[in-house]
């Protein structure tokens, strides 16, 4: 199982974990088998069409998935992914 470490903003969602593991063979079924195992986390990640939030960045051994192959990115069970998401803000 993967590791996800989870932000401030999303730990009410997943029982105040900062951390939780998940399975999956890519960054889209790991991230749905977080949001299945802790259902608040699903509008939270993901649009109402599956995609993931344009807010949330996802790092998958500290390489943005976007620079790599998305959702679609494999992920073994050593792997760590970060969920971070943006914060906008100020004058």
């Amino acid at each position: 199982m993967a590791t996800i470490k989870i932000p401030p903003v999303l730990r009410a969602s997943v029982g105040g974990e900062k951390e939780v593991s998940a399975s999956g063979e890519n960054v889209g079924d790991v991230l749905k088998d977080l949001a299945s195992t802790h259902p608040a986390t699903q509008s939270q990640l993901f649009s109402a069409e599956g995609e993931l939030n344009r807010y949330v960045n996802v790092y998958l051994n500290d390489e943005d998935v976007r620079v790599l192959d998305g959702l679609a990115t494999a992920v073994g069970d050593s792997d760590t992914l970060v969920i971070l998401p943006a914060m906008a803000g100020g004058r």
